[in-house]
């Protein structure tokens, strides 16, 4: 008898566990509310809705969401933030009228989700997956779900993936959006507010008690360019959509991988941060955040003063004006900023023209910005000489031209980034640099041209904008004479994208092309060719142009020019008769003259190569497409690293970044640049499959198709666990004895290849461990992408096609 009311019991218990689980757990309907001791998961468990209290000695709760795998807890949105309920007696309940409804202990309203249009009967909220708290309306029409109210349009101090919060686009300056909490423990409305101005061009603001406090500079329709670096702070950042037809502006955070816990949050103090979630060190990391410096804190050298960083004092007057207060300026006081020195004289009664301008290059524009209608930047020029209330202008592709009637505030000098800013003096004060102005206004149309082009590509693609030592510019006709009219049999092989075509298929099919050529003065070239109708390359083509120009090494190939004519986009380099790495290590005939002695020159080589792009460059360049057939050989099989298209630019201390446009070869990228991060780890891991390739003479594509499925990766990994490491090495170089030091060669690559970024050695490192004899070198990790992972299907079959990989890229080459 026990036994069988146990056994009932236990059936009893069971039940009621099925019926738990098999509600809803992210939801809330009419007959189901939340109290405070319960709570709501989102489907993917991602985000919770529950109450809580952020200061452990206090009795306030608050209805808010929170990330719910994350450790330390971190709240994204607030309900009752500026009402807080005293005690533990808050429910969560759908009302008589279908709003969602915040009630205390006395059954007062704290909160409501005031909804028009609701009913009770048929109203359900919802915490969704992107951490979204939605009340639904049953239509009894379509018999759908549909939004009536939602979290996302009513944010506290939290950008989320996913969030548009819109804001209409009037001559009301302060449209905020984001307000911080008060303290870190109290998530009442503090002083900080985050939200769109809208005079001009639209800018996002950062106001203090209603006062400016920082701004992005306006929005080009890709970027901010008040930002010191746009490439590296805001590929994965908000951006803004501008509906004219519905004046409106939206600000927006694209959906970003679930598995990255990312947002953006403007703090108590003020600061605006982008946080992501980093597991192994379980914190919150900070990638992008302003205001940085005193110069980022809007107006700190007040009216036409302009802040550097770099200089001290941070403050100066800008040329031709003088501090109005001349002794608060010297005690470090810059709020009443500088005045002109000499008044403008806009024309003379002969009508003759008696002002100029001033560039002032790398600049964070003013505010207070009126656009004007311009076809270019001679015609926005004119424009603002033509206006006697005029006094600064500058000329931004997509966004046009840009002037300034009212006193400059917030300029800001960069070393990379910004805009030129033409400011408007009497000729008396240009002297010199006027006439200097004025011959560089004059030069010539192909030169302008070509400036204008490089500016705009390198601006459109979200490129670092560096200043360029102008290449060697060719004529179209010199390289055209000096490939024999682009023949078919100067070919040396494909260039970045796509398969090979002969050279007078290149122009109809939008193909890069590497010809051989002699240029006049007899040096033997290769010219990287892109058609005009060529939709593909066009950014790394440009990119190109600005990083390799600036680097000088001997493992680097060399950029001796380009040529922009006559819908043509050619780079012109040094020519290496030996082509590239590839075209060696996997051929057969040509492996019999890699040697060890050639392969470990050749890894060598490219070591020091990536040294001088990661520290000993002025700029701090990540390749980011390192891979064999980007490695060209000289005669005498000496490395040089190529092809600079997706190479990023790092300024100062800074060591990784985030991108929205993943671009890269299958198999050579690391797994966290797969998810839009990078850094000169994602180089390291590229060099380490190229060591285990150099090594083991076969490409990692090799593996596609046998060896049970393993990758390069993995069959290394296989090899070295089942301690046959040495099967590894390329017959070639093994038989019949190979160096002890390969051994080392490969425990190097593997320790290159470890998953976590932080696990892998800098290049440095590298160098030292290939070149010193450690008796204990560190013991690798399991590298990740072991095996491809293919359908049961085509394991059953045992073949696999590219497009059963698992990697999940943007765009691969």
């Amino acid at each position: 008898m026990a036994q069988s009311l146990c056994t009932l019991f236990f059936i009893f218990m069971y039940c009621i566990s099925l019926m738990l689980c098999s509600g809803d757990q992210d939801t809330i309907t009419s007959s189901k509310s939340l109290k405070d001791s319960q709570s709501i998961v989102s489907k993917n468990g991602t985000f919770r809705l529950g109450f809580f209290s952020p200061d452990p000695n206090s009795t306030n709760r608050y209805l808010g969401i929170w990330f719910n795998k994350v450790p330390i807890m971190t709240v994204v949105w607030v309900a009752n933030r500026n009402r807080p309920i005293k005690d533990k007696s808050g429910i969560l309940k759908i009302s008589d009228n279908g709003n969602l409804l915040l009630l205390n202990g006395q059954n007062q309203t704290i909160w409501s989700s005031n909804a028009s249009n609701t009913t009770a009967t048929s109203s359900t909220a919802q915490l969704l997956d992107a951490g979204n708290l939605v009340l639904l309306q049953n239509s009894s029409l379509s018999l759908k779900h549909n939004i009536i109210w939602q979290s996302f349009d009513h944010p506290t101090n939290t950008l989320l993936p996913g969030m548009r919060p819109t804001v209409a686009n009037t001559a009301n300056k302060e449209n905020f959006i984001f307000r911080s909490w008060r303290t870190p423990s109290e998530p009442s409305e503090g002083i900080f507010a985050v939200g769109i101005g809208t005079i001009g061009i639209p800018q996002v603001f950062t106001w203090r008690n209603g006062v400016n406090y920082w701004r992005s500079g306006p929005w080009d329709g890709n970027n901010f360019i008040g930002l010191a670096n746009i490439d590296a702070t805001m590929n994965d950042g908000f951006i803004l959509e501008d509906h004219t037809e519905s004046g409106t502006i939206d600000m927006l955070f694209p959906a970003q991988d679930v598995s990255i816990l990312l947002n953006y949050v403007i703090d108590p103090d003020g600061i605006i941060k982008e946080q992501y979630w980093d597991k192994p060190s379980e914190s919150w990391k900070v990638g992008f955040s302003e205001p940085q410096t005193e110069c980022d804190v809007y107006g700190k050298c007040g009216t036409f003063g302009t802040c550097n960083v770099g200089h001290s004092p941070i403050c100066r007057c800008l040329r031709g004006f003088r501090p109005k207060n001349e002794a608060e300026w010297k005690k470090g006081n810059w709020s009443s900023g500088c005045v002109r020195s000499k008044q403008l004289q806009c024309r003379n009664a002969q009508g003759e023209k008696q002002d100029g301008f001033l560039r002032l290059p790398k600049v964070k524009v003013p505010d207070n910005i009126e656009k004007v209608t311009a076809f270019n930047q001679d015609n926005c020029r004119t424009k603002c000489l033509n206006n006697c209330s005029c006094i600064a202008y500058a000329y931004r592709l997509n966004i046009g031209c840009m002037m300034w009637t009212k006193d400059l505030v917030d300029i800001q000098e960069f070393t990379v980034g910004g805009v030129d800013l033409f400011l408007r003096l009497a000729s008396s004060e240009l002297g010199k640099a006027h006439k200097k102005t004025e011959i560089i206004a004059i030069v010539t149309v192909a030169e302008t041209v070509i400036v204008a082009i490089l500016v705009w590509f390198l601006w459109r693609d979200n490129i670092v904008q560096i200043e360029l030592q102008k290449p060697l510019l060719y004529a179209f006709e010199t390289v055209k004479n000096a490939t024999n009219n682009f023949q078919g049999t100067n070919k040396l092989g494909e260039g970045g994208f796509g398969p090979v075509y002969k050279v007078h298929l290149a122009l109809d099919h939008g193909e890069q092309v590497l010809i051989q050529g002699i240029l006049e003065d007899g040096q033997v070239v290769a010219v990287k060719r892109l058609s005009s109708a060529s939709q593909q390359g066009l950014q790394e083509f440009m990119n190109e142009v600005a990083v390799i120009s600036k680097l000088q090494h001997r493992n680097l190939v060399r950029l001796l020019g380009c040529c922009i004519e006559e819908g043509e986009k050619m780079l012109v380099y040094e020519y290496l008769s030996n082509k590239s790495l590839d075209a060696f290590l996997f051929d057969p005939p040509n492996q019999e003259h890699l040697c060890w002695e050639k392969r470990r020159n050749i890894i060598e080589g490219i070591c020091w190569g990536l040294l001088y792009l990661h520290r000993d460059s002025r700029l701090k360049i990540i390749h980011r497409d390192l891979k064999t057939s980007n490695i060209l050989l000289d005669e005498d099989l000496n490395p040089k690293i190529s092809d600079f298209g997706m190479a990023r630019v790092f300024e100062g201390n800074q060591d990784e970044a985030n991108t929205r446009r993943v671009v890269g070869t299958y198999g050579y990228m690391s797994p966290e640049y797969t998810m839009g991060q990078f850094s000169e780890k994602s180089d390291v891991y590229s060099f380490g499959v190229i060591l285990l390739e150099i090594i083991s003479g076969r490409s990692n594509t090799s593996f596609n198709c046998n060896d049970h499925y393993y990758t390069l990766l993995g069959y290394a990994w296989k090899l070295w666990n089942e301690g046959k490491i040495e099967s590894l090495i390329d017959p070639t170089v093994s038989q019949p004895s190979f160096p002890a030091e390969i051994l080392r060669y490969i425990q190097v690559a593997l320790l290159c290849v470890q998953e976590l970024p932080s696990d892998r050695p800098n290049i440095s490192t590298v160098i030292s461990m290939l070149d010193n004899d450690i008796k204990h070198l560190q013991q690798p990790k399991k590298p990740p992408f072991t095996e491809w992972e293919i359908s049961s299907h085509d394991r059953q079959s045992k073949s696999i096609s590219a497009a059963n990989y698992s990697i999940s890229i943007i765009e691969g080459r």
